[in-house]
This record gives C-alpha cells, structure tokens and sequence, in this order.
C-alpha cells in the first residue's frame, strides 16, 4: 500500500522517465545540451563528460567568517577548503527528496565515455579555483582564509548522481590523497561489487534511506528490481570494512521517520562506525513531488535520532549535533571524544608504495576539538 504522501509519485516519475532517452552505448556523454546549460545556470562547472563541481554554500560562508558546515564539527574538516563534486552525473535511483531534476541521467551500470582520474582532479581543481575567485580582494574574506581556499584539503564525492561506480574510482582516490586531499564518498546503497572493491577512503558514506522494504521503494524509486537485496548486500560490505563508515539517514518527515527499531538492525548489520541523522530540505525539484510538512525541524530529527539510539546504546553513544545543518552525530563508544580526523597520519599511512586496502580507521582519529557554531541556516549541506 502507497504511504499517502506518496500516493501518486511512482507513476509520476514513471512517465517522466519515459520520456527520456534510453541511455546505453550511443549515448557516450552524460551531460549536454539544455541539460548541462541548466546545470551551468545553476553554478554547476561540468568537467570532461561525465564530471561536475559546485562550491557548497558552506564553502562560502567560511570565507566569509559565518560558520563552517557539520563536517567541521563533527570530522575537523575544513569547510573553506573543501570541494564539492562527482565523477559520476547519473544515478539508479529516482529518490523522491533529491533535489536533482528529470533531466538527470539515470541509469543501472557505467556505459558512458570516460575520462582519466588525472584529467578529472586537474580539471575539477581548476574549475573549483575559478568559482572562488570572487571572494578574492572581498571585504568581507579575510585574506588569509581566501589564500587557506586555493590549497583544497578534502573533496566530498557527494554532490549528486552515484561516483563509486566511476570504474576507476580507486584510482582517482589514490590520487587525490597523493595530493594531500582526503576523501569522502556518498554510495545510495545499490552497488554491492562497487562497495566490495573500494579500497581505503576516508571515509564512506552509505544511504540509510528506509527501514523497510516498502518504504524504500516508494521513497527512493530504484531501477533495479533487487533494489533492497542490493541494499542489505551493501550493508553486509560495510561491515568489512576497516576503514571509516557512516550511515546517513535523511529524516523525510511523514514517510521513512517510522520503525527506529529496524534502522538499529540495519545499522548494526553495516556495522557503522558514525551514524549521521539529518533533517531532508524541501529545496530544488523536490519541492515538486513532496510537501514542505516533510522537511522536520532540527528538533523533531533529533528526537527520531535518539529513538533509534535507544536501540543501539550498548554500542553507541549521542557524539555531537549541528543545529544549522539539521544534523546529529551518533558514534561507536570507541570513539568516544574521538571522531575527528588526523589527516596527517592518514596521509602517511595512505602515501606509501602499496597503501592499505583497508586501513583501521583507528590509525587515523583523534579528539574532536572545540569549533565555535553559527547558528545560522545557509541552506543545503552535501
């Protein structure tokens, strides 16, 4: 049975795929025409032909001395020096909150061109560096920040569509760290194999979207139909990993905010080290297939995040919040005071001739240190 906010969305989005071309091997660019002037209007700068950058607004408002994003809080990542991106456009899901339009490819499997992970870094940095520059001479950036911006210190492969199944995601990975950039990636949970293969990062990022079965059809609309074998499978990968995992549930109020029981389950079954509960943000073409009522406020997210804790308590402990970003931070007691990360060690366990598949995250957290919080809400956070 169709939850009732909904009801009426899986035929909706039905039809609007029909309507789209069916992407395989004629079609070798994923972004072009309309589509990619649209994205470019948007301030999207698309890189090579399956690639896009966008500075996070978070970016901008430490520039300008207004507060950094949850990530700082949370992970002591830089928000000024930190990247926005994806190496993939296209995506297997059609998620009902995602702020992405129809226009955006989807599609199961890779079966586009593609482009070098050195053209990729070379080209996004420069695309990033360009984006910025108007913050350079400011008056309200002081210079000393602005310069800290043109060294980026970590890239969140978070921005949209599905980046692990670039096929030379670890490749691009080892790169980026022989850079000194660390590196976080968001998977939506339907890439097993790729999750499988993916080798030490800094940490992962897998989707929690739904308790159920129903639910996550309805609120995610997967192409593929072993969408929630595909799921658990995901999770069962997670728990192999050494390396720093998170589980991000998005809090759609109305649709998945049910059965905090299941998630425990769910979440024990990936074995997460951080489990990050936020709030959904009713922005960008999700205004167009859910209701404002969906998106909670920080108090009602929190709320549902402590439901969900009180079933994981032996092994998990409330870690910090960020009241900006609609976000709490829950985390295994083992890192207790411990989320943050020491990216200079991270560096010189990574930088090596054969560097681990999979790295113990413990090798590389630290304390969390004291970050002063703006109150402010300056929209969407990757």
């Amino acid at each position: 049975m169709a939850l009732p906010i909904l009801q009426d969305q899986p035929a909706q989005i039905a039809q609007e795929l029909s309507d789209l071309p069916i992407v395989g091997e004629n079609f070798k660019v994923q972004v072009e025409g309309s589509y990619k002037q649209e994205l470019e209007h948007q301030q999207y700068r698309i890189v090579g032909s399956h690639s896009a950058v966008k500075v996070c607004g978070w970016t901008k408002n430490m520039l300008r001395g207004e507060g950094g994003c949850y990530k700082l809080k949370f992970y002591g990542i830089q928000s000024h020096q930190c990247m926005q991106m994806t190496v993939n456009l296209s995506c297997a899901n059609r998620c009902t909150f995602c702020w992405r339009g129809t226009k955006a490819p989807v599609e199961k499997e890779w079966n586009w061109k593609m482009d070098s992970p050195s053209f990729i870094i070379d080209e996004a940095l420069k695309a990033h560096y360009t984006l910025l520059q108007g913050f350079g001479g400011h008056a309200g950036v002081p210079k000393a920040m602005f310069d800290a911006s043109q060294h980026v210190g970590h890239v969140a492969l978070s921005l949209t569509g599905e980046p692990i199944v670039y096929p030379k995601i670890n490749e691009l990975c080892e790169n980026f760290h022989r850079k000194r950039i660390s590196t976080f990636i968001v998977t939506n949970a339907q890439y097993p194999e790729a999750i499988k293969n993916l080798h030490t990062i800094t940490q992962l990022y897998l989707s929690l979207d739904a308790p159920n079965k129903e639910v996550l059809k309805q609120l995610d609309i997967p192409l593929f139909p072993d969408y929630w074998e595909r799921y658990q499978q995901s999770l069962d990968e997670c728990a192999k990993k050494k390396y720093r995992t998170t589980a991000r549930l998005t809090v759609v109020k109305g649709i998945n905010d049910i059965e905090p029981q299941h998630y425990a389950q769910l979440i024990r079954k990936g074995d997460f080290d951080f489990i990050e509960i936020k709030g959904y943000m009713h922005v960008g073409e999700s205004q167009k297939r859910l209701p404002r009522s969906a998106m909670p406020d920080f108090a009602y997210v929190k709320e549902f995040g402590m439901k969900v804790l009180a079933f994981l308590e032996k092994d998990y402990e409330f870690a910090s919040e960020h009241l900006p970003s609609d976000v709490i931070l829950i985390a295994k007691k083992q890192y207790h005071k411990k989320t943050w990360i020491d990216f200079n060690r991270f560096f010189e366990l990574m930088n090596v001739e054969h560097p681990p598949a999979n790295l113990d995250a413990m090798e590389y957290s630290k304390a969390r240190e004291e970050v002063k919080e703006s109150e402010k809400d300056f929209g969407v956070v990757q």
